[in-house]
């Protein structure tokens, strides 16, 4: 045996059986032949939020690299955890592969950890990112609900086909696209506040859909404090394309005057719902007497009057008083021309005490109406979810009491199934804005990135 040196390698050389071999020493793996880079690594997001016990819970595109190497071969993983009592390393899964993965935490605690991702490249180098994970408590219907991020103080929402919903924001002026049957973060965002010329929230509070028009309301209240914010005082509506993922809204055109018609209108019919009083400075608006919007649907088969739900006052406003809905006859041109508006005969429905938090209809003229206290922002009084056909002479009819022991109060319908079929299901979404979602003690609102902030929508059997 004989050793030679080629210029690719040391080689050993053996006759044997009068055949001349060859093998090669020190060749190693690709990691031994070539030479690669340090690794990259890149989230989809920073910050992410679960639940434990959730279905659905969204995950973290993870993308990685490394020079020379193929990014197959490179390796992800969860390499620590700040506290395991929320999610340990054991509790990320990591799919996909290739250069973008996916990252999908299953939360085993309420609180909040940071989680190390770690990409392990060919030759053994490291590089890590911080994914900052906040983890919230368990809820009744956990298989039937969706999480949707980037806002806590869900408000209204409309159906926009495909699977997808645009969601107001009481807390904010801009309108967030979802999938309906994810958890996550908006597909797309739009804000109208330059073009409907308001500087503050208008405290968005309700919406409905004719047409390709939607239709969205301020509360048209005053604010916590008692103090007429004009910017509260806005109805407009948006135009839209499109449907699913794909679907488009640009501005169509505001109005606002209705608090103003509707005082006067109440004025002349010797203040029996007492508009004025619940408007005048100081007062504030969710209390038993004040004046709050919080549902807007149109009339059965009608493309012209609207029916104006009131969270307060009741009527009378007392407790155990009536609904109040009242019908703007010419709703369509208030919109579409700037008429003043003008009003129908007023509608009282005996919701149990309760006051509407959002109603909605289907093309059947099927209503849906959650009913709620005139004052709680959370679930700290009843909550109920009747149907209704949309006649004045008609009652409605309780479907079921809506559980209050999770965080948040039920406040917006997306759509009416057929409540013909027999397990018809409806998706019901929460305001989690004076939630604790976290266990820390700050309210979902007030938290400090958006990602952690949230609303709950879960799908409710409405017939049986």
């Amino acid at each position: 045996m004989q050793d030679y040196v080629f210029s690719s390698g040391r080689r050993t050389a053996a006759v044997i059986g009068g055949v001349l071999t060859l093998t090669a020493v020190g060749l190693g793996s690709q990691a031994q032949a070539a030479s690669y880079g340090t690794p990259n690594i890149a989230l989809s997001a920073s910050y992410l939020s679960g639940a434990v016990g959730a279905t659905g819970d969204p995950a973290v595109n993870v993308t990685v690299a490394q020079s020379g190497a193929d990014t197959a071969a490179l390796a992800v993983t969860v390499s620590k955890s700040s506290k395991t009592a929320v999610a340990a390393t054991g509790d990320a899964t990591v799919t996909v592969t290739g250069a973008t993965r996916q990252l999908v935490v299953a939360a085993r605690g309420q609180g909040y950890t940071d989680l190390t991702v770690k990409v392990t490249g060919v030759d053994g180098q490291t590089a890590t990112k911080t994914l900052h994970y906040a983890a919230s408590a368990s809820v009744q219907n956990a298989a039937d609900t969706r999480y949707f991020s980037g806002s806590s103080d869900a408000s209204a929402a409309v159906d926009v086909g495909g699977g997808y919903a645009v969601v107001a924001d009481d807390e904010s002026n801009t309108l967030r696209l979802y999938d309906r049957s994810k958890s996550g973060a908006p597909v797309k965002t739009w804000d109208f506040t330059s073009k409907i010329g308001v500087s503050k929230e208008m405290d968005l509070e309700a919406a409905t859909r004719v047409g390709d028009t939607i239709y969205w309301t301020g509360s048209l209240g005053n604010n916590k404090d008692g103090d007429y914010k004009s910017d509260r005082n806005t109805v407009f509506t948006t135009t839209v394309s499109g449907s699913g993922a794909s679907t488009t809204l640009t501005y169509g055109r505001s109005y606002k005057k209705l608090r103003d018609n509707l005082v006067s209108w109440d004025k002349a019919n010797g203040n029996r719902y007492g508009f004025a009083a619940g408007t005048a400075s100081g007062e504030v608006p969710k209390q038993i007497d004040g004046f709050n919007v919080e549902g807007l649907e149109f009339a059965p088969g009608s493309t012209t009057t609207a029916y104006v739900g009131f969270r307060a006052p009741l009527a009378p406003a007392v407790p155990g008083g009536k609904a109040l809905i009242v019908p703007v006859t010419n709703f369509d041109k208030v919109l579409s021309s700037g008429s003043a508006a003008t009003f129908g005969t007023p509608i009282e429905l005996d919701l149990g005490g309760l006051s509407i938090r959002d109603i909605r209809k289907n093309a059947a003229n099927q209503y849906l109406i959650v009913a709620g206290s005139w004052a709680a922002d959370d679930n700290s009084d009843p909550y109920a979810l009747y149907s209704w056909d949309g006649d004045p002479a008609h009652a409605p009819v309780k479907r079921l009491d809506l559980p209050t022991s999770d965080p948040g109060g039920w406040e917006a319908i997306v759509d009416v199934p057929d409540l013909t079929v027999s397990g018809a299901r409806a998706q019901l979404i929460t305001d989690d804005g004076s939630a604790d979602l976290y266990g820390d003690g700050t309210e979902a609102k007030d938290l400090t990135h958006d990602e952690w902030k949230k609303s709950r929508a879960t799908w409710f059997t409405v017939t049986n």
